[in-house]
């Protein structure tokens, strides 16, 4: 794709009809009777879980009628097709029909009329969703359709998210999908591919060598997926035969030419003008088979829209059947009906690549719908939101990891006392949260504010139901006697982490209080690798004494929590130490209240405060150094960060950090929820006065509170061994309440020289994208999703920012990365919300910034494929999925509970990453069964590839070749059984003899479902 930009220009001449096309043309002899051009008319419905909206007034008011109207109409002709996608709405629809309604669903399914396109949840957001989350909802989806309906989708159908990532084509080729369709990619890009007739195309993955990542994928050609828009290149005749519109109708033609309805009269006239569209369609693509979705967001809901198209068409097919000159043949069919009549034409295996079908690498982001009109905005509008969901999916995949294992302990020790039907439940109803939330109008933040609100709420159960889940698992597993342990919702005997009193609040921590009698805190790191690190927790008391799980004790620090910018809570302190957890590992720590300068292992930090208010402790102006045993950062009086040095290499990197605005374009159009229209470049978010900096040095962690108008900055070094230790870790809160169509973020200055200004960003957090600046892109089309990470690079260095939540990443200028906080619009960008971005909360976002050089100089710093570091992988892992600390409460009774548990039998090696292990559900249609947890897990693991250039020193893990070893992975639980299978389960690929090394190649995802003994 990148050659492609390269060559286009990116004008925008005005085509015609086909404004962003041309005056389409063809041979009058290039069909004949014998050459026939086959129609495929798809009848469809796009349903939005939540819009404009929430999903459950979408549901009860509109696509319920959608879904009780298609089963009587289709019945009534075996000829007649639809199809639907989102099973977040039709399992909603299927637990309320009758058992008489589904045998004819059924019915409908087994004579190929109904079709159910991917099949996930929901249509996922390509942009801000993580790949955890992207295949977790695809797989809540295919296990419901499976499990309920026998039911295997085929077809991957994607056409209303606003840009295309390479990985939901790797997610459904892995998932034995065969074929796909996308839509929305930049209008110059669709253009290119239409003059070559390359509109369908073997999608690669840019790191796959072999070819076998191919999918093949069918581009939309028009601006938009609406009936006007789908016929062929001229919406004003196309849309003449949308028969909803006919006069009388409320949804009439905006191009002064009414739809009409087809009589005796009219036919040829009518099926000479619709063939003319088709076959110039047809001209766009290289085989004899053209697609011509019928349908557009939530359509179908009047039974006479159904008759209207049905009885119409029928005309129009019955004619070209009656004069084979024409050279055409027309019918109604499904997606996987086109595909298949493709494939067939062409003689090709389905799935395989059809004859002089070129092959395509990359990305469709950033995607534009016409002029400069970049959608760009939604990588970063609703942050709190974007913030809430990635929390939501650490402490779900958290949960489904604990509860598996803790119920194959259950079933051993025959538990009767442990819940698991009830935390059944909340995983399942977690895991469709998540998946709702990963609609393309929920995580993209272009959902109206009680749409979001909604959204927000059932994230927020979800959420508490999760960290109930964890919390509960982990006593479990660590009780030494099973039978001793009772689950206690009223007065648990282990607090949560931390907590949110609301979906748009921060979130908080427990407070511990402390007496002379030790008490528990209980750490529990859900990764696959042994980690060192530093954990925090809030104590009522400043004097500690913390021993470890061995009953040693350890350093600690204490710091002030800050009421204020300048006011401390005399009741409330932050106590940090080192902790070392094992892979998956559970430990049990203890913490009490000690007289102060009894226990010379505790240490109080030492507080400088510069440009202060009250003028207390106060060293105006001067810049000044944190350091550590691993890095030394220095910061100017401003209180931000100017440069980093790594005590291991000797080398200093530049990495000064500014805050930078942006307005909105003075035109007419302007930035909204979905599009990006700035006022020109960035620039400086200037303080009324100087900004408040506090300094906090510590033997633990030392680190430096800035005070803006706008943006309040924690930046932190931790002296720690691990991870942690070997990156800036950057936390910030902002809040722009008070401000009118503003954009903010942070520009990290670098002496990286990328002169040719390429970095890279990643896609989902599953790979890295090579991007270029191109001015012609203009700004708002220079900037990209990320989801965890982006780097710039040289020949001996790199500089990584990795994120805990997606944002929209840039780099305009020279050296440096441009990472986007919040934005705040005063109006809508007409693209359907109807509304501005006017909802803003004080929004907490979490960064690392990670320093590396390589061990010797390469010649090529920006290959097309570029891998993060081992450390760069591990250190993002550990930023998103943090050491859970959880504090023992007030009121539970502790059971007895061993110091420690390792639910691995030892740690995985560094590049095998354990994406989830998720117990199966039983079948959703037996009320019965629903919530009883199957005996079988689906295990994912991922082979995180990595450059080898760059050194990991502080890595505590041993890298591997993607090795494992199921029989004795477990230490808690023996594997009896296990089957390798597609991502989602619906094709056994191979079964595996436990006790055989099992190896993931690199990039790979690997599902295996396993039984435990």
């Amino acid at each position: 794709i990148h050659k492609v930009i390269d060559q286009l220009p990116f004008d925008n001449p005005d085509g015609g009809a086909w404004k962003q096309g041309w005056q389409v043309t063809y041979p009058p002899t290039r069909w004949t009777a014998e050459n026939k051009l086959k129609i495929v008319l798809v009848p469809h419905t796009h349903c939005d879980p939540g819009w404009v909206k929430t999903f459950a007034d979408y549901y009860q008011s509109q696509t319920k009628k959608i879904l009780d109207n298609f089963v009587p109409k289709l019945e009534q002709d075996s000829k007649y097709k639809f199809m639907f996608s989102e099973i977040s709405y039709f399992s909603w629809w299927w637990s309320e029909i009758s058992t008489s309604m589904k045998d004819r669903v059924r019915s409908l399914i087994n004579n190929h009329q109904f079709e159910i396109s991917t099949g996930g949840w929901v249509m996922t957001d390509e942009a801000n969703a993580h790949y955890f989350a992207m295949l977790d909802q695809l797989i809540e989806g295919h296990q419901w359709l499976n499990n309920t309906l026998g039911y295997i989708p085929q077809s991957g159908w994607a056409i209303d998210p606003f840009g295309y990532s390479s990985t939901m084509a790797y997610l459904l080729k892995r998932s034995d999908f065969k074929s796909m369709l996308i839509q929305r990619v930049h209008y110059s890009f669709k253009k290119f591919l239409a003059q070559n007739a390359d509109l369908e195309f073997m999608w690669r993955q840019h790191w796959d060598a072999e070819a076998s990542t191919d999918i093949f994928t069918h581009l939309m050609p028009f601006y938009s997926y609406d009936v006007p828009h789908t016929c062929g290149p001229e919406p004003a005749v196309c849309c003449q035969f949308d028969f909803r519109r006919l006069p009388g109708s409320p949804n009439r033609c905006p191009w002064h030419i009414d739809a009409k309805a087809v009589t005796d009269e009219n036919v040829e006239e009518r099926s000479m003008t619709i063939l003319d569209q088709w076959k110039k369609k047809a001209t766009l693509y290289k085989t004899n088979v053209v697609l011509v979705p019928l349908g557009d967001d939530f359509r179908y809901m009047q039974p006479d829209e159904f008759d209207l198209q049905f009885g119409n068409y029928e005309k129009i097919f019955r004619y070209l059947d009656t004069h084979p000159e024409l050279g055409a043949q027309a019918q109604f069919g499904t997606l996987s009906d086109y595909f298949n009549t493709l494939y067939k034409e062409t003689a090709t295996i389905p799935g395989q690549r059809p004859p002089s079908i070129p092959s395509l690498s990359g990305d469709f982001f950033s995607y534009a719908d016409r002029d400069d009109h970049y959608w760009t905005g939604y990588f970063t509008s609703r942050p709190l939101s974007k913030n809430l969901d990635r929390s939501l999916e650490h402490n779900l995949r958290s949960a489904e990891i604990s509860f598996s294992l803790a119920y194959s302990e259950a079933r051993k020790h025959s538990a009767a006392n442990f819940p698991s039907k009830f935390f059944m439940e909340k995983l399942v109803e977690a895991r469709r949260t998540m998946g709702l939330f990963q609609h393309h109008d929920a995580i993209a933040g272009t959902a109206k504010d009680f749409v979001m609100n909604d959204y927000g709420n059932r994230l927020l159960k979800a959420l508490h139901d999760a960290k109930t889940i964890v919390v509960e698992c982990s006593v479990f597993l660590l009780a030494e006697k099973k039978d001793e342990y009772s689950w206690t919702p009223d007065s648990p005997i282990f607090n949560m982490d931390e907590v949110r009193s609301s979906h748009d609040s921060l979130p908080t921590r427990p407070l511990l209080e402390l007496t002379d009698i030790p008490k528990s805190v209980l750490l529990y790191n859900s990764l696959a690798q042994q980690r060192t690190e530093v954990v925090k927790l809030w104590t009522n008391w400043p004097y500690v004494e913390v021993r470890d799980t061995d009953g040693v004790a350890i350093h600690s620090q204490v710091e002030p929590f800050w009421s204020s910018t300048e006011t401390t809570d005399k009741n409330k302190f932050k106590v940090s130490f080192v902790a070392d957890v094992s892979g998956l590992g559970i430990k049990k720590y203890t913490i009490r209240k000690v007289v102060k300068g009894s226990d010379t292992r505790n240490h109080i930090v030492s507080v400088v405060i510069l440009n202060s208010d009250t003028k207390i402790d106060i060293n105006e102006y001067s810049d000044f150094t944190l350091d550590t045993n691993f890095l030394s950062a220095s910061f100017s009086s401003m209180g931000l960060l100017k440069s980093v040095k790594s005590l291991s290499s000797g080398k200093t990197f530049k990495s000064q950090m500014d805050f930078i605005q942006y307005g909105t374009a003075r035109a007419q159009d302007k930035s909204g929820a979905y599009l990006f229209l700035p006022d020109g470049d960035a620039k400086p978010l200037l303080a009324s006065k100087p900004s408040m900096v506090k300094i906090l040095r510590g033997p633990i962690t030392s680190e430096v509170h800035v005070v803006t108008q706008y943006v309040q900055q924690v930046v932190r070094l931790h002296n720690s061994p691990g991870t942690d230790g070997s990156s800036v870790d950057v936390y910030n809160v902002v809040d722009i309440r008070n401000t009118a169509n503003m954009e903010v973020g942070m520009r990290l200055h670098t002496d990286v020289d990328n002169s040719q200004q390429i970095f890279y960003s990643d896609l989902n957090g599953f790979q890295m994208q090579q991007r270029k600046y191109y001015r012609k892109l203009t700004l708002q089309g220079n900037v990209y999703p990320m989801a965890t990470m982006a780097y710039l690079q040289d020949r001996s260095k790199r500089v990584s920012v990795l994120t805990s939540q997606s944002s929209g990443v840039a780099n305009l200028v020279q050296g440096a990365i441009d990472v986007m906080f919040d934005r705040r619009l005063n109006q809508d960008d007409n693209r359907g919300l109807g509304q501005g971005v006017l909802d803003n909360k004080p929004t907490p976002s979490r960064f690392r910034i990670l320093f590396e050089s390589r061990e010797s100089d390469v010649e090529n710093p920006n290959p097309e494929t570029s891998f993060p570091s081992l450390l760069g992988q591990l250190s993002s892992l550990a930023l998103i999925h943090p050491i859970f600390v959880m504090p023992q409460s007030e009121t539970g009774k502790e059971p007895s509970l061993g110091s420690s548990v390792s639910l691995l039998s030892e740690s995985l090696s560094c590049e095998l990453h354990l994406l989830n292990l998720r117990t199966l559900q039983n079948s959703d249609d037996q009320p019965e069964l629903k919530y009883v947890p199957k005996e079988s897990s689906l295990l994912l693991l991922r082979h995180l590839p990595s450059d080898c250039s760059f050194t990991s020193p502080s890595l505590s893990c041993t890298p591997g070749a993607g090795k494992v070893v199921l029989t004795n992975m477990f230490s808690v639980a023996g594997v009896k059984k296990s089957v390798q299978t597609s991502l989602t389960m619906n094709k056994i690929i191979t079964e595996i003899t436990p006790s055989s090394p099992l190896q993931v190649q690199p990039m790979e995802i690997m599902a295996v479902q396993i039984e435990f003994s």
